[in-house]
């Protein structure tokens, strides 16, 4: 009740402001849903369809039953091997970016010294500098060092370019910690290396999963180092093997569109897990 109410002794009318309803943006947003929904469907219905079946029958058409035959297929092919190598090079991308990172990020935030400022600086220029332009420095590089052809070849130059954005996140999330938190738990003895690992990293736990599913996604779905510095049949990742497949399968559709299923599965699960950290993470590290 306000209080123009209680002295009066008379009951409060709520007041209820309705805004105007957007058709126009509600049915555009519903015309976007379909465009997208659309192609999934279609990506999934006709994997679960046989060649004969594929080519005779509406491709938006359900299977009933369905075949798992393009599946098994692509599995015999060596598949596996392939979705393995791929995990194999984004977790050890994601880790060392992550943990890098974040002490990057802490030392900046923390730290009070002009070079610190400076090397913040150098991780921005970073995300100036794309990824083709330095592909043959590093293809040198990756020579030099004995590494071509190797799962390692994919791994460290996906860590140098996953660093830049993981501080400039991170280190923004790290300023929203006040100081205060810090002053208190070093006054009961902490450490600089407790304070990271106690209070920091707990409370920047949104922009940790957030960097986590950025980089690994960006690995997951990397296709030029792969293509560049990898060349043995058994060192390809999912990227390289949906272009082989495409190849070998030019005329079994639904090998093809199995495969795909089964390299976005993962990208799947890592949304569904961290979507609302993700989404809170993007927002604060690019709205300062």
């Amino acid at each position: 009740m306000s209080a123009s109410a209680v002295m009066t002794g008379q009951p409060s009318r709520t007041v209820r402001v309705r805004g105007r309803r957007n058709y126009l943006g509600g049915l555009l947003a519903w015309i976007w849903l379909v465009i997208i929904i659309v192609p999934i469907y279609y990506v999934v219905i006709a994997s679960l369809k046989n060649q004969g079946e594929y080519f005779t029958t509406n491709p938006l058409a359900p299977a009933l039953p369905p075949d798992l035959s393009a599946y098994v297929e692509v599995i015999q092919k060596g598949i596996g091997r392939y979705f393995a190598n791929s995990v194999i090079v984004s977790v050890g991308t994601v880790i060392p970016v992550v943990l890098f990172g974040f002490l990057a990020a802490y030392g900046i935030v923390r730290g009070e010294s002009r070079f610190l400022r400076f090397t913040r600086g150098l991780f921005l220029l970073g995300l100036a500098i794309p990824l083709q332009a330095t592909i043959i420095p590093v293809y040198l590089i990756i020579i030099r060092i004995h590494m071509y052809d190797s799962l390692g070849a994919l791994i460290l130059p996906s860590i140098a370019f996953g660093i830049p954005l993981t501080v400039l996140i991170l280190s923004n999330f790290l300023r929203d910690v006040p100081r205060e938190l810090f002053e208190s738990m070093k006054l009961d003895g902490c450490s600089e290396w407790q304070l990271a690992w106690r209070l920091a990293f707990p409370l920047t736990r949104p922009a940790i999963v957030t960097v986590s599913i950025y980089n690994g996604l960006n690995v997951w779905n990397g296709f030029l180092f792969p293509l560049i510095l990898t060349q043995s049949p058994d060192k390809r990742v999912m990227p390289l093997a949906l272009w082989a497949f495409q190849g070998e399968y030019s005329t079994n559709i639904p090998a093809v569109l199995a495969s795909v299923v089964l390299s976005t599965l993962p990208i799947l699960v890592l949304y569904v897990v961290g979507r609302r950290q993700l989404l809170s993470g993007l927002t604060a590290g690019f709205g300062k």
